[in-house]
């Protein structure tokens, strides 16, 4: 139901701040962990897009334009990287 779905998302939701006050944690009293951690927490991310957002995207005939739009995305966030610093 709806209202299951909900509630398990919110539940789900109630861990992510406890993660991150570990986390923070963690890396002020182990500074050199700071590198290991970001390159986990973005594998983490990769692996999200590549096995379930990616996928989705191309189901229901839209393949082009979500392909489209990843190039697009990926672009313009290499774009402001390089701007930005």
């Amino acid at each position: 139901s709806r209202r299951k779905a909900l509630l398990l998302g919110a539940a789900s939701g109630l861990v992510e701040p406890v993660g991150a006050v570990l986390g923070a944690w963690v890396v002020s009293a182990w500074p050199l962990l700071l590198p290991w951690g970001l390159g986990f927490a973005a594998g983490a991310m990769l692996f999200v897009i590549s096995h379930e957002i990616i996928p989705e995207s191309h189901r229901k005939g839209h393949e082009r334009w979500a392909t489209q739009g990843l190039m697009l995305g990926f672009a313009l966030m290499m774009v402001l990287d390089t701007a930005l610093g």
